[in-house]
């Protein structure tokens, strides 16, 4: 997997890479080669969680909201619409926890209180 993703990089790209805390990822060379590619490694601590929930929560949504209501042409359409909905998601879709404002909507009007 990782090997696939280091593929895919462009230069200057520094993406996070979440992980559990399965061996193969607390291995000296595994985090070796994040650190050359620069990648920063994010793993949640022992029986804490709460990190992994937000994005537990969003893959639920993106499940339910995209996943199971269509079907896909191609691997093409699906990314074509995974990026629409990402998009709708983090501009359009409101949500209760953020007063009624979309995820972007909340960080402007976080940092203009700010």
């Amino acid at each position: 997997m990782l090997d696939k993703a280091l593929f895919c990089l462009s230069e200057g790209d520094a993406p996070i890479l979440h992980s559990d805390q399965g061996w193969h990822y607390q291995m000296k060379e595994y985090s070796n080669a994040l650190k050359q590619n620069d990648i920063t490694q994010s793993m949640s601590r022992k029986g804490n969680c709460l990190d992994n929930a937000v994005i537990e929560n969003f893959f639920g949504l993106l499940k339910s909201e995209l996943l199971y209501m269509q079907e896909f042409e191609s691997m093409n359409h699906f990314k074509l619409e995974l990026e629409l909905y990402i998009e709708y998601y983090n501009h359009k879709r409101i949500k209760g926890k953020l007063k009624g404002l979309s995820p972007v909507q909340y960080r402007i009007q976080s940092f203009q209180a700010a």
